[in-house]
């Protein structure tokens, strides 16, 4: 079912393997040129734009693009109470994973009488986005808010796409999170007039600082038209996982987790890397007799018959790290022999999940780790969500007369270096004046 690419005998660039590894092909620039109208609409008028653009893209007529309180507290009464549970646990976990990473101003003493604090202060307001679409995402809920409540985030709004099927408003499942978490500022508009609401405000919202959360290309397009008047986390793509395997993986439980990223989007990319022929045969048999059992089998297998899927045979392992730190992929699996030695030499993944016991679904869920990651390669710079992505670190400057007084003729070298004398001019005066006294 996976189509095959054999690098084994090839000494190849990581600059080869890039444009040789499976990935899918995304056009955000074209739907950046679809998206533009929206934005400008949405800046220029406001509810009523997002009002009409949701009745023309969505067929739903809205009358108020807000979630009336009731509607969440009826969303939470009714919720499935495993599935309450479920949640609920999931947000424990998150909270304790990402109250560790938040932080705490440091001072340093730089020289007698001068110092320099780091202050970490968190942004004002978020806009949050949880996609619709194929699936139902109320762990994505989970996934954004956390981190901007932990990092102290003041003002936190959320949208989804409103579900015609349920009155217009997103998901009762989404609205059932939100309310879990204590969010009551809850909005059903999707799509790129979602970020456009979110980055010029309108007369029913303020307008955000960052904007955080998955989305598809028409999303991505519009955070990356409007990046610079928001922050935003990172442009997201199609789903991917990669298996990076040798002969002592199970082929069903690759094969699994294979489906489970091919299950999102018939775009999602499934790779496998291995140096076992043995196992990429397994693998494809255990495809073969698992994918037309699944509830999303059209679906899962366009994906995994997709140009961005594929099995990859490696030499051997080292061979293997090389062409997954190439893929850098959202999502990695180890799964050899010693995983955890693998796993640590690995530098490009959004998310890398160690050994059989900790498979992708573990941390789209349960694992306390955020799902929120990057994904086309983006992981080779850039990370998944966190409190980080909510804070912004701060310098704050603090020296006594002394203190600059035995730094001038270090400030008054450089600015002269630079011939910007009224740099050093601007530290001089200020002695001047005290001599002349």
């Amino acid at each position: 079912m996976l189509r095959r690419l054999d690098l084994r005998g090839q000494s190849l660039t990581t600059a080869q393997l890039r444009r040789l590894v499976p990935r899918a092909e995304v056009d955000v620039e074209r739907a950046t040129r679809a998206v533009m109208p929206i934005l400008e609409d949405v800046e220029a008028r406001g509810v009523a734009a997002l009002i009409e653009i949701t009745g023309r893209l969505d067929g739903v007529q809205l009358t108020d693009i807000r979630v009336p309180a009731e509607a969440m507290t009826e969303a939470l009464d009714g919720l499935d109470p495993a599935v309450r549970e479920a949640l609920e646990e999931s947000i424990r976990r998150a909270q304790i994973v990402h109250a560790d990473q938040a932080r705490t101003d440091v001072t340093t003493q730089v020289v007698p009488g001068g110092t320099v604090t780091e202050r970490w202060i968190p942004v004002e307001r978020v806009g949050l986005y949880v996609p619709g679409g194929l699936a139902v995402y109320p762990s994505s809920v989970v996934m954004n808010v956390v981190p901007a409540q932990v990092a102290g985030v003041g003002s936190i709004a959320v949208t989804s796409p409103p579900q015609p099927e349920f009155g217009g408003l997103p998901h009762p499942t989404i609205l059932a999170a939100c309310a879990l978490l204590g969010i009551d500022e809850v909005y059903a508009v999707g799509g790129a007039q979602a970020i456009a609401m979110f980055a010029y405000g309108t007369e029913a919202s303020e307008p955000v600082d960052v904007v955080t959360g998955p989305g598809n290309i028409y999303v991505t397009a519009a955070k990356r038209q409007l990046r610079g008047l928001i922050g935003i986390d990172s442009e997201a793509g199609p789903t991917e996982i990669a298996v990076l395997a040798d002969d002592t993986a199970d082929a069903d439980n690759v094969a699994a987790d294979l489906i489970s990223q091919a299950e999102h989007d018939p775009m999602a990319g499934s790779v496998l890397v291995t140096p076992s022929e043995e196992l990429a045969a397994a693998v494809d048999a255990a495809l073969a007799r698992l994918v037309p059992q699944a509830k999303h089998a059209e679906r899962i297998e366009v994906a995994l018959r997709g140009s961005q899927s594929g099995t990859v045979l490696v030499d051997d392992i080292e061979q293997g790290l090389k062409v997954v730190d190439a893929y850098a992929a959202e999502h990695l699996e180890i799964q050899t022999a010693d995983a955890p030695a693998v796993a640590a030499r690995v530098r490009n993944a959004g998310c890398i999940f160690v050994g059989a016991y900790s498979p992708v679904s573990l941390g789209d869920y349960c694992a306390g780790s955020n799902h929120v990651l990057p994904t086309g390669g983006f992981a080779r710079h850039s990370s998944g969500l966190s409190v980080q992505s909510f804070l912004r670190g701060v310098h704050v400057v603090d020296y006594d007369e002394q203190a600059l007084a035995d730094t001038e003729p270090y400030v008054t070298a450089l600015a002269d270096a630079e011939d910007l004398p009224a740099h050093g001019a601007a530290v001089r005066i200020r002695f001047e004046a005290r001599d002349e006294r």
